[in-house]
């Protein structure tokens, strides 16, 4: 029995290893490839639009982690860095509408209402990417999540044909579980997200195009 584990000791172990390095190698692609992407608030070129990925809600309020994305949003709005901005979450269910509670918060934060456009299908990252180009009609933004995720967002957004940029918010003193579960999170995730990045699936949900960030663009 020993000699048959030492004689298959060194095959399982080069297997664990290259199972290892094909769930980390596409996250380590995503890092590499949106590196030069990934900025701060003051760094970050101006763009007509700030996408906000949803991060639940709870009690019709955000949660910390998706009230930090729209506190960031807030402030590039302030800043100039985007002039419209883009909330894209979850809608499927009756009492549970992210992008309401979204507009809601910024619009509490001094952002108006008019430059504020919601998106109620946004059920994944790739969906939220996809769906600002295809029904939207953006071309340009800056997505705006937190730095655990921000390097599979930018990269999904980019394969959904935006010129993309992204901020991030360091969520680890404000959330220390949450944020360490999404960094371990993050290797599995990305490897779904390189089946969208290849395939370009349409979203879950299409529907026809939207004339609601042409119109907020347009807004005094």
């Amino acid at each position: 029995m020993v000699g048959l584990v030492l004689r298959w000791r060194w095959p399982l172990a080069v297997a664990v290893a290259l199972g290892l390095y094909g769930v980390v190698a596409p996250l380590g692609w995503a890092y590499a490839e949106t590196g030069g992407r990934r900025v701060s608030v003051g760094a970050v070129p101006a763009t007509p639009v700030g996408l906000v990925l949803g991060a639940g809600i709870r009690d019709g309020r955000p949660s910390v982690l998706l009230a930090r994305r729209l506190d960031l949003a807030a402030e590039l709005w302030r800043r100039g860095k985007v002039r419209v901005l883009l909330v894209s979450g979850d809608n499927r269910t009756k009492g549970y509408d992210e992008p309401s509670v979204m507009r809601a918060y910024l619009v509490a934060h001094g952002v108006p209402e008019r430059k504020i456009v919601r998106d109620f299908a946004g059920l994944d990252t790739w969906d939220s990417c996809a769906r600002a180009k295809r029904i939207f009609g953006v071309r340009r933004l800056t997505v705006v999540t937190q730095d655990f995720h921000l390097p599979r967002a930018v990269a999904l957004c980019r394969a959904a044909g935006l010129d993309a940029w992204g901020v991030g918010d360091e969520s680890l003193e404000a959330r220390p579980d949450a944020t360490i579960t999404g960094y371990v999170r993050e290797p599995l995730a990305m490897l779904k997200a390189m089946a969208s990045i290849v395939a370009k699936p349409d979203p879950h949900l299409l529907g026809v195009q939207e004339a609601g960030v042409r119109t907020a663009l347009a807004s005094p």
